[in-house]
């Protein structure tokens, strides 16, 4: 999608902010899977492995940050050697530096984002959280919403 609406459709030109939205959210979604990497060695039972939360939340940003490099590179080396224009112009620097450089930081922010986030539901995992409390709370005030009988055929005998 972020291909199509963005080459395609012209989003990266119609839209100044539709690439760090892009950046913004594959920070989130790296920092996400890097997270549950190391979060699933650390809980796997067969594995004795016992990381620190500081270091599953530092690997989850690394994680991130490195996938991020790799893609600018990615886009580097397709302008380099297809004149794409995958880099692009921003704020009167043509040569895509400035735009590699604000897609790294992006990808930082969402990245440290998650990694705050998963240290802190790491420190209070015996604790519930907001989020469960809010979902816990939701369900609890709307019931039918969650029957179990979906699918079910009624008995005429009921």
């Amino acid at each position: 999608r972020a291909v199509f609406l963005g080459e395609v459709h012209g989003y990266y030109t119609r839209f100044w902010w539709w690439d760090i939205v892009l950046h913004t959210s594959s920070g989130f979604l790296l920092g996400i899977v890097g997270f549950l990497l190391v979060y699933v060695l650390n809980e796997t039972e067969q594995i004795d492995m016992h990381m620190r939360p500081g270091f599953v939340a530092f690997f989850a940003f690394l994680f991130a940050l490195g996938v991020g490099t790799l893609w600018e590179i990615f886009e580097f080396a397709m302008d380099s050697l297809f004149g794409t224009q995958m880099q692009k112009p921003m704020l009167g620097d043509p040569s895509g530096l400035t735009d590699t450089m604000i897609d790294l930081i992006v990808d930082a922010i969402g990245a440290l984002i998650i990694s705050v986030l998963g240290y802190g539901y790491l420190k209070t995992k015996g604790n519930e959280s907001f989020l469960e409390r809010w979902i816990q709370n939701f369900i609890n005030a709307n019931p039918r919403l969650f029957k179990r009988n979906w699918g079910r055929k009624k008995n005429n005998s009921e």
